[in-house]
């Protein structure tokens, strides 16, 4: 999250201090349309995965907590996800 939240300090030189796990940070203005394909290059960088942006909605990069579940988050094994539920 170290390097997410560089980039977000870095495309909002005015931004000071932390950057709440829980903040909107579309609503916020910290990421805007004209930087948010680099972003997603950003993502794809740090997860070493691509992003299919017709598998994902707006609300997928609204907080770093969510970023974090949806794109950082080891996936989860089959065997893993059968002992969980069964």
């Amino acid at each position: 999250m170290d390097s997410i939240t560089a980039w977000l300090h870095e495309k909002n030189p005015g931004l000071t201090g932390g950057i709440a796990s829980d903040e909107d940070l579309i609503e916020a203005r910290l990421i805007d349309s004209m930087d948010f394909l680099e972003f997603i290059d950003l993502l794809e960088e740090l997860s070493a995965s691509s992003i299919d942006l017709q598998e994902v909605t707006i609300d997928d990069f609204r907080t770093l907590d969510r970023i974090q579940q949806r794109f950082l988050a080891p996936p989860v094994s089959s065997a893993a996800s059968e002992a969980a539920s069964g």
